[in-house]
């Protein structure tokens, strides 16, 4: 395992989201479905928001969300794309440029 804070998990082929589904079930996005992530700041309704999404974006539960600041969208090229916090970014951001992933950053 490559990054690990309980809820997101950077396998060697694979992102596991935790607590993803209507049923908190687990979410697994292989690298190579993953076109680009963008890293944002967490900002209004999406700090506070724990679970759930709106028309555009899905976050997974976790309860420290408001605590965060940053979190990595990703583009899976579906309309909807899942949205997390890990505990550290920076780290997983990392891990998915590793990967031949692009991940763009605010200016």
């Amino acid at each position: 395992m490559e990054y690990d804070d309980g809820l997101i998990a950077c396998a060697s082929d694979e992102l596991v989201i935790r607590r993803y589904s209507l049923l908190l079930r687990p979410r697994r996005i292989a690298y190579a479905e993953i076109r680009r992530v963008t890293k944002v700041q967490l900002r209004g309704l999406q700090k506070w928001r724990i679970w759930g999404g709106d028309v555009r974006h899905w976050f997974n539960f976790d309860a420290r969300r408001p605590d965060k600041q940053v979190a990595l969208v990703l583009d899976v090229g579906k309309h909807v794309k899942p949205t997390i916090t890990p505990d550290d970014p920076q780290h997983v951001v990392d891990v998915l440029r590793r990967h031949g992933i692009e991940v763009s950053e605010p200016a």
